[in-house]
């Protein structure tokens, strides 16, 4: 039977701040309920909103942080991770920048760091069970990404041996997600080793297709790639188990192009924006997934290199609303299509 999509829902991240009404759980779901949002993504590494190490633990915990969310009005649509995956995988090139991801107490310590990560990424799965939910969303890491253009000639047998390392960081996380009955949506995003649909497959059979390696698919960053996302639907839609409601645009000049040399985002020929001030044709990715019954959330990941945030999760939730279809269970003109006696059903047929 076909299934509504979930939503709107809203990536709390992008938020999350020192001063009400977004210091707090009770006080930012609130918020955004009043915007008409339905459902919040939570992200795990706030602690002003979440203990991630409470909740993998305290089924009670996390029956009261669901009561917070039913309280405002609204569900929780998934736990984000997004951090501590990035720091499952890290080349020594990105090091200094990504452990300000991570407590002081692992900095300048890679291997520290990554068992960190990793043990975060367990817990995220046994909390994502106390609360019932069914999928997350995370980050891939990246040991491959600085030789993404090939020039010098990669050595040969590099990104063989790297998403060879990638699966065997990730397998046994993704083992304890199976135990749990939890997805990973890894958002395939540049800067991580699974950036496009190619490498994606490549993920996919370095953990030996296991069912619960999925997509959090987000259309900003494959315009922002000039990767077809209608089509990247149609492939992969199997594997989408979470949706981030993201606009992109993409003006290439005679100076710039996919790469934006270097430039501020509000400069760059490929930049972020509010949604409905892109180019992503959200109409045609609303109604690809429901034609393939993609039935779980649609949460807005805000980010605008122009637009305030405030405004631009005000738009957001009615933006989303108005693009979520609601299912048909049969054509307008299927009036003959209800159960027929089978005695009729022959001689209609002649037989």
């Amino acid at each position: 039977m076909p299934m509504t999509m979930k939503g709107p829902g809203l990536f709390l991240a992008q938020f999350a701040g020192d001063a009400a009404p977004f210091n707090s759980l009770a006080a930012i779901t609130k918020w955004a309920a009043d915007l008409g949002y339905k459902g919040v993504q939570i992200p795990t590494w706030d602690a002003r909103l979440f203990d991630l190490e409470k909740a993998a633990s305290s089924k009670a915990y996390c029956d009261e942080v669901k009561g917070i969310c039913a309280d405002a009005g609204v569900e929780i649509t998934e736990l984000s991770t997004h951090l501590q995956g990035q720091l499952v995988a890290v080349h020594p090139a990105y090091d200094a920048q990504f452990d300000g991801f991570a407590p002081a107490s692992v900095h300048n310590n890679p291997k520290a760091r990554q068992a960190w990560a990793v043990e975060q990424m367990k817990s995220a799965a046994k909390a994502s069970k106390n609360l019932g939910l069914k999928a997350s969303v995370s980050f891939s890491g990246a040991l491959a990404f600085p030789y993404l253009y090939p020039w010098p000639q990669r050595p040969a047998g590099l990104i063989e041996e790297a998403f060879a390392e990638l699966g065997k960081r990730w397998k046994p996380i993704l083992d304890v997600y199976e135990d749990n009955g939890v997805d990973i949506g890894y958002e395939i995003h540049p800067g991580e080793d699974v950036f496009d649909g190619a490498t994606f497959e490549m993920f996919l059979d370095a953990v030996g297709g296991h069912k619960r390696c999925n997509i959090n698919y987000d259309p900003s960053h494959f315009l922002l790639q000039q990767l077809d996302y209608l089509e990247f639907i149609d492939i992969y839609h199997e594997r989408i188990k979470a949706f981030h409601v993201k606009d992109a645009e993409f003006n290439p000049t005679g100076r710039q192009g996919v790469y934006s040399g270097y430039q501020s985002w509000t400069n760059r020929a490929g930049r972020f924006r509010s949604l409905g001030d892109g180019q992503v044709d959200f109409g045609g990715i609303f109604s690809k997934l429901t034609q393939y019954n993609y039935d779980s959330w649609a949460v807005l990941e805000w980010e605008c290199c122009l637009k305030h945030p405030e405004d631009g999760a005000a738009e957001g939730a009615p933006f989303i609303q108005h693009h979520i279809i609601r299912v048909t269970e049969k054509a307008f003109d299927d009036f003959a299509g209800g159960a027929t006696d089978k005695k009729v059903l022959r001689a209609m047929m002649g037989i």
